[in-house]
This record gives structure tokens, sequence and C-alpha cells, in this order.
């Protein structure tokens, strides 16, 4: 542990954020399995609603430079062309 008091409190402020991008982390990937799972499902209407709520999750992300923009936008393409692919 690190002995100045900036230090210490970096280090408490870093273990939240840490903390906090996890959950974040977490709620794109549960987002990220309904779209999958409506997908295989072949429910074409549920994975078009699943994925409209996805695309909004990820931009929040980017913008809070939780994942990185080129990163939301391979994830986003990708679950879009197998949603194409099931019509």
């Amino acid at each position: 542990m690190a002995n100045i008091k900036s230090a210490k409190k970096r280090a408490l402020k870093s273990e939240e954020k840490r903390k906090h991008n996890i959950n974040y982390r977490s709620m794109l990937r549960t987002f990220i399995k309904r779209v999958n799972n409506a997908i295989s499902d072949k429910n074409i209407e549920l994975s078009k609603k699943n994925f409209k709520k996805l695309q909004s999750v990820i931009d929040k992300q980017v913008q809070k430079k939780l994942i990185h923009k080129n990163k939301a936008s391979r994830c986003k393409s990708r679950i879009y062309n197998k949603i194409i692919n099931i019509l």
C-alpha cells in the first residue's frame, strides 16, 4: 500500500472504478447473450427488440470510454449480420 495520502486515495478510487466497470461489462455481456439467444431461437421480433437495447447500451459505454469505439462497431456489426441471416 502507498505511504502518501494522495496515492492511498488514488488506490481506493481505482478499486471503486474497477468494480463499477465490472458491472457495466457484465451488463454488456448479458445484453449480447439475450440477442444471441433470440437469434438462436429464430425469433426475429425479439432479436430486433433486444438488438435495439443493446445498441444503446454499447453506445453509452463508448461514451464512458469503457470499451473502444471500434470494438463497439465490430460487435454491433456482427450481431446485426446474424439477425439479417435469420431472414
